[in-house]
Parts: structure tokens; sequence; C-alpha cells
């Protein structure tokens, strides 16, 4: 693809020891932006930290709990620490609660909301706040990350479903209120994608079985997010905003 450009921006990524959120790390901080990487388990993220060092990028780990606000706080002051005021934002920490509804626990289904949600909300609200007391809020790119259970139920995951429609209009709500700052907050919403958290199971019978409902018959990978997830962080991108966006090779279409 065609290179885009993210030298001088500050990008913090939620839920970036695994998965999506490592992935995009990674292409955020080859593409020339700033990273601060956060999640939980410092360990992975030091990991990471030396992965990116090591092909030149700069990137900073920090311990970051989405559940508790003030976790969220500690990790915009080390990021403006590090180097400067986050501009770019990709609000990836998530978790699925598998399971029938009649089956999921309510401390589960608390979990579950207060990340996914909560923590997406508290995430994003952070970000705007600075923007806007940094005088530069138009430079502010927010990516939420949702999913095809976003636009349809997923059998068997619809407390999971739920929390992502959620996102997805929570992304439009806050386009629409921060509009006016030139902060643009859009929502992706990845299709079945094949991380170490459910390699397994899509290779099981049961995955294989789902992975032949897909349009494609197969699960996407996670650098299919990269080029569209980086465009929405870019400077092009200044008129999008409030866009819930499938990357799902038409999943959620159905087969």
């Amino acid at each position: 693809m065609t290179r885009i450009d993210l030298t001088g921006r500050v990008a913090l990524v939620t839920g970036a020891s695994s998965g999506l959120g490592r992935d995009l790390a990674k292409s955020l901080a080859a593409a020339g932006a700033r990273v601060v990487a956060g999640a939980r388990r410092l360990e992975r993220l030091e990991s990471l930290a030396a992965e990116v060092r090591a092909t030149g990028g700069q990137i900073e780990p920090v311990v970051l709990d989405v559940e508790q606000e003030a976790s969220i706080i500690a990790a915009y002051d080390a990021a403006e620490r590090a180097f400067g005021t986050v501009d770019t934002v990709i609000a990836n920490a998530g978790l699925n609660s598998e399971g029938p509804a009649l089956d999921l626990s309510n401390d589960a289904l608390g979990t579950l909301l207060r990340t996914n949600v909560q923590g997406v909300y508290l995430t994003a609200r952070e970000a705007a706040r600075r923007l806007i007391a940094s005088g530069k809020p138009d430079r502010g790119r927010i990516v939420l990350v949702g999913s095809v259970g976003t636009l349809k139920p997923l059998p068997g995951l619809t407390a999971y479903s739920l929390s992502k429609a959620a996102v997805g209009m929570m992304g439009k709500g806050f386009a629409r209120e921060w509009a006016r700052y030139g902060i643009c907050v859009n929502t992706i919403c990845p299709g079945w994608i094949s991380t170490e958290l459910n390699a397994d199971f899509l290779a099981s019978d049961a995955g294989q079985k789902l992975v032949k409902t897909f349009p494609r018959r197969r699960a996407m990978q996670p650098s299919d997010l990269d080029a569209m997830t980086l465009f929405l962080c870019s400077d092009a991108a200044a008129a999008i905003s409030g866009g819930v966006i499938s990357i799902d090779e038409a999943q959620a279409l159905g087969g």
C-alpha cells in the first residue's frame, strides 16, 4: 500500500500487549508515530518495545488498566512526559465472555462492560480533554475498536455484541460532541481475525464450521486492519468523523 506518514504524531494504544493492539502499535511506529503502548502485562509490553526499537521506532510501554480511571490518567501523564500531548488514540482494549446469556454471571457481565464500554469511554474522553487543553484539538484522531458484533449479534455472544454495539454509538456521539474542536472519532469493526487468543478455536472443528459461513471462507489477519486504521489516524482523514467502518471481508453480511 502507499505509505502513510504519521511522523510527528503521538499515539496511545490500549490493549497493546497482544493481538490487534500489538499489531497496530507496531504499524503506527513503523509509520513514524511515537507510540505509547498500554496494557496490564508489562513484560509483554517490554517485549513489544524491544521489537519496535530494534527497527528504529519510538515506543514507551506503560502499565494501563482501562477499568481504572486513575490508571488511564496516569498513562496519559506518562505519555506526555515521554513524547508530549497524545493526539492519536487507538482504544482497543477489550475482552470477551463466552456463553449464552442465561449462563453469564453478573460478575462476568460487569467486567466485560467495564472494559469494553466504560474503558473505551474513559480512554477517549481523557484524550479529548487533553487535546482541547493543548490548544491544538484539530490534530485529534481517535479510533475506537468495535467488531462484527457492532453490526449484528454474534451467536452465543450477546453480551460481547451489545458492548461492541455500544462502542459504535459511542463513537458517533463523541464525533458529534467534539466536531467543533476538529477532533475526529471513528469506529472500526474488524471481522473474525486469527490472533493468539482465538487461533486454537478457529482451527477446531467448531471454528472451521464458523469460518465456512464467512463469504471468503477464511479468518482475517491482524495486518488487514493496518491500512484503514493508519489512514484514519492521519492528517488526510480530517473530514472523516462519526464513521462506523467495517473491515471484515463482508462477514457482517453473511455467507
